[in-house]
């Protein structure tokens, strides 16, 4: 996983000249992100995901994890780099000291066998609903910024999500994607 932070902040370091908004992430300090608000969807957009995620990349990571009260733990799955808290989490009115990171952004791991309720709480839809199995997601934002410079289009999206996944049986893991795409 660590890896897959890494790939996503050169590509972020690779795209910051060309478009406005990572430009803006450069002056954002992400020693400021609230962890809660990052994972729930509110405040942050996908270029300050991504400045967190180049620091996180930065020498191991070893000054974010502190500053931000966190400890690697073991993962079961490749695609998800998990983390304890040092204090509890309170996100979606939920109480938590597990945290995952995906490529594209924050997960809560939450104590919690059964999707269904939260992500009726947080108005998520279903695209995968089967007994072993829950994955949905519920659009927060979607925007497309064209470089007149390069005439490359910079489309960003976040989106929340709730799921299931068989490395973290009796779990739901919720949290928000930060997406930014360039289109030729």
């Amino acid at each position: 996983m660590k890896t897959v932070l890494r790939v996503a902040a050169l590509c972020v370091a690779f795209l910051a000249p060309v478009s406005t908004r990572a430009q803006d992430a450069s002056k954002f300090d992400p020693a400021t992100i609230d962890l809660a608000k990052l994972i729930a969807c509110r405040t942050y957009q996908p270029a300050q995901y991504n400045a967190l995620a180049f620091w996180m990349a930065e020498d191991d990571g070893k000054a974010a994890l502190a500053h931000l009260g966190l400890s690697e733990t073991p993962s079961a799955n490749p695609m998800l780099r998990t983390f304890t808290l040092k204090a509890p989490l309170t996100v979606f009115g939920r109480q938590t000291r597990q945290i995952a990171f995906a490529s594209s952004g924050p997960l809560a791991i939450l104590d919690e066998a059964d999707p269904h309720p939260l992500a009726r709480e947080l108005g998520v839809k279903a695209a995968v609903d089967t007994p072993g199995k829950f994955l949905g997601e519920r659009e927060i934002s979607a925007a497309s910024e064209k470089d007149e410079k390069t005439g490359m289009t910079f489309s960003s999206r976040v989106a929340l999500n709730v799921s299931t996944v068989t490395s973290h049986p009796g779990k739901t893991l919720a949290g928000c994607s930060y997406v930014i795409d360039v289109l030729g």
